[in-house]
């Protein structure tokens, strides 16, 4: 079916040691709904959330727009809100991102040469947010549950994960919808239930079918 122009642009980060092609599967999905596009690329070692967040903000400026995020790339869109409350953001996407914190960050750091490949972006990794950011944007969080990934081997998963993030750390206190797709980390980027629940959220502002709820 398709689907007329909106005026509405959706800019897509990618996440943790990714370039922004990364994102480009997902944004011709999002093209291919009516949506406009844009990937905001940025060094998630060197540069980490200090110096990505300023860039993400001045981006956006006063544009209106909706962010979709793959892992890192929601955390340094929910810091980008916290950080400019005014940010006119209707509403955001987050795709694996361990918004309560990563275990296998968490892990990574216990060991210097695996710690040292979150670069300035561990701490953010480790530590996620508490609640989701009070500025008016609504955001829905897309987790997987097809544990194909090398996240195990620092995490300890005792639930559903993803193979890098647990589903538990994706569930933020404030998010408005939440949904598990059939899917791996990575998988994530290229899976059709996921790219399909995603373009439901920024139109609707729920997800669409059968969903696990809003977290709590």
């Amino acid at each position: 079916m398709t689907h007329p122009p909106t005026s509405r642009t959706v800019l897509l980060l990618h996440g943790l040691w990714m370039p922004g092609m990364a994102m480009h599967w997902l944004a011709g999905k999002l093209h291919g709904a009516g949506f406009d596009t844009e990937v905001f690329s940025y060094l998630s070692v060197a540069d980490g959330p200090d110096r990505a967040v300023p860039r993400l903000i001045e981006a956006i400026g006063d544009r209106e727009l909706d962010i979709v995020a793959h892992s890192l790339g929601g955390l340094i869109a929910l810091q980008a809100l916290t950080d400019a409350p005014q940010l006119k953001v209707r509403r955001v996407v987050c795709l694996g991102s361990p918004l309560t914190g990563s275990g296998a960050a968490a892990g990574m750091l216990h060991w210097p040469m695996a710690g040292a490949m979150l670069g300035r972006s561990a701490r953010l990794l480790r530590e996620g947010f508490r609640a989701c950011p009070t500025c008016g944007a609504e955001v829905g969080v897309v987790a997987g549950r097809v544990p194909h990934g090398l996240g195990a081997l620092f995490a300890g998963f005792g639930s559903e994960h993803d193979g890098t993030v647990a589903v538990e750390e994706t569930r933020l206190a404030g998010v408005k919808d939440h949904v598990v797709v059939d899917a791996s980390h990575s998988g994530l980027l290229f899976s059709a239930e996921a790219a399909g629940q995603a373009v439901a959220f920024l139109r609707d502002g729920a997800f669409s079918q059968a969903r696990s709820g809003p977290a709590a």
